[in-house]
């Protein structure tokens, strides 16, 4: 990641704006085992009392990366019930990197959002719909097929 990833422009300019950084060696203790550092780039979002939200290991092409840190916003904004600003972050998914990985998964949670949000089952639905629409093979269709039922 340091010969392609983190010195992308569009990268470090993300992170400079929404993120506090931190890199530690995976055998610097306490916090190897603290965040069961096994292998590396192991990239954690974690809010301020330290709680981990995402979890991801290897390595990301700069677009996919963005798109994951931004996931990892996301589902902390989520965990921490700031709907508007999860949703805020899903549409940038989407709007920006439909193509990658996350793109599906924030579909998913925008639908789980969007339910807490009114108490409708219509929006886990919808969430479905797109995901059989746009991304049938992703693990999220399938999690988000018992949706179709509502």
């Amino acid at each position: 990641m340091d010969a392609v990833t983190y010195p992308n422009s569009e990268v470090a300019d993300f992170i400079s704006k929404n993120l506090i950084p931190l890199r530690i060696g995976s055998d610097v203790d306490p916090y190897a085992g603290q965040f069961n550092v096994k292998w590396t780039p192991k990239i954690l979002i974690l809010d301020s009392t330290g709680k981990i939200h995402q979890d991801n290991v290897g390595f990301y092409p700069p677009e996919e990366f963005i798109a994951s840190l931004e996931l990892g916003m996301a589902k902390m904004d989520f965990d921490l019930d700031c709907l508007e600003e999860t949703t805020s972050h899903l549409d940038h998914i989407l709007a920006k990197y439909p193509q990658t990985p996350e793109a599906a998964e924030a579909i998913f949670i925008g639908g789980v959002a969007e339910y807490k949000k009114s108490g409708s089952g219509e929006p886990l639905k919808n969430a479905y719909k797109k995901l059989r629409e746009k991304y049938p093979n992703s693990e999220w269709a399938t999690r988000a097929a018992p949706y179709r039922l509502l």
